[in-house]
């Protein structure tokens, strides 16, 4: 395992439509590896393959509720709404308002292929969203009411 480098906004392949995982196994085991290793690095809630400059549909994420990873995820159902800040790996120093379903069913493989379903609610579930959207090409800035920076580290 290693931590890899976090790509930034500005960066082309944060905003690319990631191609669908076909091979299972070696590859795939050392890139979810290093997302697990780096999204902890980074202290970060989760972390999409795009992030680390890998165009395929993978993530993972890191919250209270455990560790997952979501190979070739797909969102089948969505409940309610919320609105929080979120900030992101690849959008260092800002932080923004978004509005998200509280709950999300999700379809999804495992490192080795096997299709597994997921509910997620309240802040799980914005991250699910969140990293979801990076697969796509959407940053949260996207999506975000407002923008802001935040205050220096430190400070």
């Amino acid at each position: 395992m290693s931590r890899r480098y976090v790509v930034q906004v500005g960066e082309e392949v944060l905003r690319k439509k990631c191609d669908v995982v076909k091979s299972f196994g070696g590859e795939l085991d050392s890139l979810l590896n290093d997302m697990k290793e780096t999204v902890r690095a980074e202290s970060g809630a989760g972390l999409a393959a795009p992030q680390i400059g890998v165009g395929l549909r993978a993530v993972v994420i890191d919250v209270e509720e455990g560790y997952y990873e979501l190979v070739n995820p797909v969102i089948t159902a969505q409940k309610g709404e919320q609105r929080g800040a979120e900030g992101c790996l690849s959008v260092k120093g800002k932080q923004g308002t978004v509005r998200r379903p509280y709950k999300v069913k999700v379809e999804y493989q495992d490192r080795k292929g096997k299709k597994h379903k997921l509910t997620a609610e309240g802040f799980f579930a914005r991250a699910v969203c969140h990293e979801l959207d990076h697969l796509d090409g959407v940053l949260y800035i996207d999506k975000a009411d407002e923008v802001y920076d935040l205050p220096p580290e430190g400070k």
